[in-house]
């Protein structure tokens, strides 16, 4: 008899733990849920990929500066993986950038 956690696994879902401890082996072509996505106060040992809370989430999403989420259906809301890495890594780029500039600054 397969466990919860391997039935969803089978069924080529993947349960919200698992979502956010493999974030890294998720294809580009994958969606991921905002529960799998942030921080979550009810899940604080549940690892995510953003280390901010879902309210934040949702101002960037409005603000523009954070990728708009896929209605995949009536009550389903997902983000592409592919773009929340573009996202991530064009802000690492950012700050390494401005960090970089303040050690220059520093040594002059």
């Amino acid at each position: 008899m397969l466990t919860a956690r391997q039935h969803a696994a089978t069924a080529g879902q993947v349960t919200s733990h698992a979502a956010a401890a493999n974030f890294d082996t998720l294809p580009d072509s994958a969606f991921i849920r905002e529960a799998q996505l942030v921080q979550s106060p009810k899940r604080p040992d549940t690892p995510a990929p953003l280390p901010f809370s879902a309210p934040t989430l949702w101002r960037k999403v409005k603000a523009g500066t954070f990728p708009a989420p896929v209605k995949l259906s009536e009550r389903v809301t997902a983000w592409n993986v592919g773009a929340v890495r573009a996202w991530i890594a064009s802000h690492c780029a950012t700050q390494q950038t401005g960090t970089q500039a303040k050690s220059r600054e520093g040594e002059q």
